[in-house]
């Protein structure tokens, strides 16, 4: 199967797992980060980030170009639990 074939299932199972007024919400809301055009702004693939920082786990700023002097970076990104 397909990554967005996946994708539509999985959209499909969580609509029909919830109460139309909640999926209608977040439907429209969806749809109207489409229409912002914030998905033509994000970086795309092959495209150098920008330098950043962030904390650690333990609060500490951790710097890109710290990292990338040490050898190739690999970053993932966690949502978190909310």
């Amino acid at each position: 199967m397909k990554l967005q074939e996946a994708l539509d299932a999985m959209k499909k199972e969580f609509i029909a797992s919830k109460p139309p007024e909640v999926t209608s919400v977040l439907l429209k809301e969806t749809e109207k980060l489409v229409q912002s055009g914030i998905a033509d702004r994000a970086i795309k693939v092959g495209e150098t980030l920008p330098e950043f920082a962030l904390p650690d786990a333990k609060g500490n700023l951790i710097s890109s170009k710290e990292l990338l002097a040490k050898g190739p970076l690999a970053i993932s990104f966690y949502r978190g639990v909310w």
